[in-house]
């Protein structure tokens, strides 16, 4: 989403960064093209003179004169800005009292409640918490039994909701049923709507009334832009909401709402939406925002995201098998659904520092999530003995594997080709051995990247076969003569 607005800050520091010296006239351009690239990014125009104007005050100070890099001296204070725009320090769900504690998401139609609901759920289970989903939409066909599907993909418990009832009643009988059961929080995905319709925007406020909520929750699409903060406002104006979660994050929008909607507001962002998986649901922190936007990654959310879906004893029985050469096709296939959980691929990228700026250039090298599934397809068409012992795989059985996951018979060969290589790397490695370069000179190909369709590693090594096969040719040749 911020991609634009990166490259845009991106240009600007470098030329902040290429002068020796700063002065007024350095400093005024520079904040000049800053202002334009806030406001092509849809960022309310009061933000972005307040933010303007505390830079420059802080720029044109001792601060920075004193300083003896002024151009990073500039970069930190438009970085700390930056935080302090989006909220400053992080301010989590407050769930305080005697449970079950009641969260109410509300918001306009399409704006991604229900799934968020449910990926709420999700974030709150594994914080050792027992959530209870609520479907209060009686007015969307369909919702109650979206709800329901989500629940039950995630084994979560959702309230027996009918389209006759009442939203003020469901939610009452739910929170008392949450009480019954033991859980202790209760999640209420009212229906969508409109700030102006006021019959309903009662019915949130009776719903308020009824079940006396720690958390509402406004949920916004960020695609929406400015309108996004100017509603936000409304449901505020009627209901005090407690904080805001940002859906469609992974889209191209501008990003403006992100960056608006707690100085307009002033209420915090406090979840993300960054994908359509439920665990696509991040705790929104500001300065990890912020260094993100300004191209710096964000180590910490990577951390939490592997240790959220990696376990370590089996990580350690999973490298003991790599050392052993024991590592099959089926230890393969958990640690690529494993990868899959982590989010979309290019989500990661944006993460570690200074892959940002490469992932354009990186596109040729991707792993896109069709093509993890086509692999995929091919490892689930093997028999339990040939994902345990590839050698086993002759051709007749290469030609079943292809039918059964719709490929080619050559994507079934690269496919365990690269995986053989991939595997005795990785055994030379985990020895502490360096891995000999291949007779046809140069370095190895990439073991995950040469798989079928994966992009620039597998034609890589394509161009190394049609090497070795033309010096072959060659030698024969000579041979003849």
């Amino acid at each position: 989403m911020f991609d634009g607005l990166s490259e845009r800050l991106e240009s600007i520091f470098k030329k902040w960064r290429g002068h020796g010296r700063l002065d007024e006239n350095n400093i005024q351009e520079g904040l000049r093209e800053v202002r334009l690239a806030l406001l092509e990014a849809d960022v309310h125009l009061d933000v972005v003179r307040r933010f303007v104007e505390r830079v420059r005050e802080r720029a044109l100070g001792q601060e920075v004169m004193a300083s003896l890099t002024p151009g990073q001296q500039v970069v930190k204070i438009v970085h700390e800005e930056l935080i302090a725009l989006l909220g400053g320090e992080h301010q989590g769900l407050v769930l305080t009292g005697k449970p079950p504690h009641v969260i109410l998401m509300v918001g306009l139609q399409g704006s991604g409640k229900t799934t968020s609901a449910a990926k709420l759920a999700l974030f709150v289970r594994r914080r050792k918490m027992s959530p209870y989903l609520v479907p209060a939409d009686v007015y969307r066909p369909a919702a109650i039994d979206q709800l329901r599907k989500l629940g039950a993909e995630l084994g979560v418990p959702v309230f027996p909701s009918r389209v006759e009832m009442n939203p003020v009643d469901i939610c009452r009988q739910a929170v008392e049923e949450a009480r019954r059961l033991g859980h202790t929080v209760v999640i209420c995905d009212t229906a969508g709507r409109l700030h102006v319709d006021q019959a309903l925007m009662d019915e949130l406020v009776a719903i308020k009334a009824a079940c006396h909520p720690q958390e509402i929750l406004f949920v916004a699409d960020a695609m929406t832009g400015q309108d996004a903060v100017t509603v936000a406002q409304a449901f505020d104006a009627a209901l005090d909401v407690t904080g805001v979660v940002l859906t469609k994050m992974d889209g191209d929008a501008r990003g403006g709402a992100a960056l608006s909607i707690k100085s307009i507001t002033g209420k915090p962002l406090k979840f993300v939406g960054t994908g359509e998986r439920p665990s696509e649901f991040e705790v929104f922190h500001p300065d990890r925002m912020a260094s993100r936007i300004l191209g710096m990654g964000d180590v910490l959310t990577l951390i939490e995201k592997a240790q959220s879906t990696i376990d370590a004893k089996e990580a350690e029985r999973i490298q003991e098998r790599m050392r052993k050469a024991e590592f099959d096709f089926e230890d393969f296939r958990t640690q690529m659904r494993r990868l899959r959980k982590l989010g979309s691929l290019e989500g990661l990228l944006a993460l570690i520092p200074g892959m940002s700026k490469l992932r354009k250039q990186l596109q040729d090298v991707r792993l896109p999530d069709k093509e993890m599934t086509k692999v995929e397809a091919m490892i689930n068409a093997m028999t339990v003995a040939e994902r345990r012992n590839p050698k086993i795989i002759d051709t007749s059985r290469r030609q079943r594997i292809a039918r059964g996951s719709g490929v080619t018979v050559a994507d079934v060969h690269a496919l365990i080709k690269n995986f053989e290589q991939m595997r005795g790397l990785m055994q030379q490695m985990l020895q502490g051995k360096l891995p000999a370069a291949p007779s046809g000179g140069g370095m190895p190909p990439l073991p995950v990247g040469g798989m079928p369709g994966m992009g620039g590693a597998r034609r890589g090594q394509v161009d190394r076969d049609k090497l070795r096969e033309k010096r072959k040719k060659e030698r024969q040749q000579r041979k003849r003569k």
